[in-house]
């Protein structure tokens, strides 16, 4: 017999399975059940994109592309980050990748060896600590509060810094928190980092979801940043076209020639189909994109207002599609809050424990659903709260 637990690396033995799973999974076997769990848009594709793979599809497009990506699409990305944020970009600095998840894989692998350190501020997506520790990284967590809106602080960035700093990972707007970084936060990290050998992973997929006056800014924007930085994106989130696996990354080209590289070994490129949609989005549908920033910023409202009247006090997010309700007045965990709102009143949303350490005390709730769906979960939250008021 094979003794599978001695032969798996430890590494991955290691890993945390994702927290946000662990509730999707729960919610799925559970009758008449809510979930507000998952950041999935609940628009469908805008036309104009399915109808452009439609047409790919019937001509004949479904080869392999150049393991880059098809250079239409990676120029259109130049034009559309140039027009939405004013960066300059060549196509020859574009990877089109297997979604934005992909672009932070290979960045992350790319740049970090056994014991170099990367700096993570939480609460933040689930996915950076374990592809760290894969590659024999040590991740270094700087806690994000709620006081300071949830924003890493310079200050707190060159606290962290060692020599053994090899990357930071900046990821705003952010998941779940919705928080956004002012110019001013970004001027400030950027004077930190001026004279280190460190760079930037900045995780940009929810850029086109900010409310509000301010228009996002990108850390690659900042003088001095962009020949450090390696922008994410991709269309999952701000196109709704998160099951058609489409991202990129840009940077300095030296580090995305290396990315290509391992990208080829891995995926060798992104589907086909895929990046023909990609093209007809970024060109043809900024409507559609504002008509649901529109609904989500509705939404974002709604919930903060609910939330906030029921007892959870909640931050106003600035960005993204969840709010990050403070559960503390439960006199619960974070994992207990959710796991028996789930269990008395079938709600599915995450323990902000599952975004670090510093989320505890805190559930994410993703407003990515629409109104109805919205109130009637939001409903039976306030439900839960009253029973366990009147348990006390």
């Amino acid at each position: 017999m094979i003794n599978y637990e001695k032969i798996k690396s430890e590494a991955a033995k290691q890993m945390r399975p994702s927290g946000i799973r662990k509730f999707f999974e729960l919610a799925s076997e559970i009758p008449d059940c809510i979930s507000l769990g998952v950041g999935e848009p609940d628009f469908q594709t805008p036309w104009s994109i399915r109808e452009s793979a439609i047409h790919s599809l019937e001509i004949g497009r479904t080869k392999y592309t150049s393991n880059a990506g098809l250079l239409p699409l990676r120029t259109e990305i130049t034009n559309f980050v140039k027009r939405k944020y004013d960066l300059n970009y060549n196509p020859e600095d574009v990877l089109v990748t297997v979604g934005g998840s992909e672009a932070i894989d290979l960045a992350i692998r790319m740049l970090v060896e056994e014991g170099n350190e990367v700096i993570i501020p939480e609460p933040c997506y689930v996915s950076y600590e374990p592809i760290t520790t894969l590659t024999g990284g040590v991740p270094v967590h700087i806690q994000c509060t709620e006081e300071n809106e949830f924003r890493v602080t310079p200050e707190q960035v060159k606290e962290a810094l060692t020599e053994k700093t090899k990357m930071l990972i900046l990821s705003y707007p952010n998941n779940p928190t919705g928080a956004v970084l002012r110019h001013e936060d970004l001027v400030g990290i950027a004077e930190v980092l001026k004279d280190t050998n460190v760079i930037v992973l900045s995780d940009e997929i929810y850029a086109e979801l900010c409310y509000g006056d301010e228009k996002y800014e990108s850390i690659a924007h900042i003088e001095g940043m962009h020949d450090r930085t390696i922008v994410v994106n991709g269309f999952s989130k701000s196109f709704s076209m998160t099951g058609w696996r489409l991202g990129y990354a840009m940077g300095p080209k030296p580090l995305i020639e290396t990315m290509t590289k391992i990208h080829q070994s891995c995926i060798m490129c992104s589907p086909t189909t895929s990046q023909y949609a990609g093209i007809t989005a970024l060109s043809s549908c900024d409507e559609e994109i504002l008509k649901m920033k529109e609904e989500y910023d509705f939404r974002r409202k709604y919930c903060v207002r609910k939330l906030n009247e029921m007892g959870l006090h909640t931050f106003e997010p600035k960005g993204a599609f969840y709010v990050f309700p403070n559960i503390t007045s439960s006199g619960m965990d974070s994992d207990t809050f959710c796991m028996e709102l789930l269990k008395r009143k079938n709600v599915a949303i995450v323990p902000g424990s599952a975004f670090g350490e510093s989320g505890e005390g805190f559930a994410r709730i993703s407003y990515a659903y629409s109104l109805s769906h919205l109130q009637t979960a939001l409903g039976r939250i306030e439900d839960f709260l009253h029973e366990i008021k009147e348990e006390k």
